[in-house]
């Protein structure tokens, strides 16, 4: 697991946990509320950025297989 993966993942774990902790309280601090969900969106975006499309893999596919075979 390289270090960038290890970041996201805290960064998820820990916005998840200042955002749930902000909204358990009974009256609820804002702000820590939006940290903690910036932190999560900034952790999920990237992890999600080093996922390959499933649109350009069928892309790939469809390409090789609609070559005209030759027969000369």
């Amino acid at each position: 697991m390289n270090i960038s993966r290890i970041i996201s993942l805290v960064c998820i774990v820990s916005g998840g946990a200042v955002a749930v902790y902000a909204q358990a309280e009974e009256q609820q601090n804002t702000y820590l509320l939006i940290g903690g969900i910036a932190l999560l969106m900034i952790g999920v975006y990237s992890i999600s950025r080093n996922i390959p499309s499933k649109y350009d893999k069928q892309e790939e596919e469809s390409f090789i297989k609609s070559e005209p075979e030759d027969d000369n």
